[in-house]
């Protein structure tokens, strides 16, 4: 209708909370649930969003997923934002010192070059959400595709994702395996004694590593 306001399109992703949804929908947009490959809400063809609780954030710094993930995302999207949703961290409760959460925000802002925001509820995660996409399509003109247009992942990264994928091993870890074996296949057959001559690997994760790789499935009932 003329005069009628125009509302944004969020595609989001089917595994998020009903609270941010139904905020959104609220404020306006339109929502389309999809499972997506990367990210949690994607607000144009080049806009993704990256949403994570605090205690995700803190438990995906420990175990190596954060930085596989921003690399992911800001190898495949121009923009993307990463969203810490909660109230601010109690000192004696969380399971990181301040350094080394300050260390992970430089980092995803320095080395990753995401644009990093703290909300404090799904209320005003969805405020934050509503205005990128209102930004990237309406004041901006950029389109949101069905299927958005990212750029290739390479196969150095798929490498990477498959060596990060096993227990405790991050990206600066999986790097400095595939660099010392080459391939992914090299990784996989490497003996004990190999294995703990990686930089930053050492005996013990050796050990865990090659006991892990080498051991007999067995399906758990």
């Amino acid at each position: 209708m003329p005069g009628e306001k125009k509302q944004p399109r969020v595609v989001v992703d089917k595994r998020e909370p009903d609270e941010v949804c139904d905020a959104l929908e609220a404020l306006g947009a339109e929502i389309e649930l999809k499972q997506l490959e990367l990210g949690d809400y994607q607000a144009s063809d080049r806009l993704i969003i990256e949403r994570k609780t605090r205690a995700d954030f803190e438990a995906s710094i420990i175990d190596g997923r954060l930085f596989s993930q921003v690399s992911d995302l800001s190898g495949a999207m121009q923009r993307v934002v990463v969203i810490v949703e909660g109230d601010p961290p109690n000192t004696a409760d969380s399971r990181l010192s301040k350094a080394a959460l300050l260390g992970a925000y430089s980092s995803i802002i320095s080395d990753f070059g995401c644009t990093l925001f703290f909300t404090r509820s799904p209320s005003a995660t969805a405020e934050l959400v509503y205005a990128l996409a209102a930004h990237e399509q309406i004041a901006k003109k950029q389109s949101l595709s069905v299927y958005a247009k990212r750029k290739s992942i390479t196969i150095g990264q798929k490498q990477r994702a498959i060596v990060e994928a096993m227990p405790n091993v991050g990206p600066t870890l999986a790097r400095a395996l595939l660099e010392y074996f080459n391939t992914v296949e090299n990784v996989m057959s490497a003996p004990e004694s190999e294995l703990k001559e990686v930089a930053k690997l050492g005996q013990k994760r050796a050990k865990e590593l090659r006991e892990l790789l080498s051991t007999r499935y067995k399906e758990e009932k």
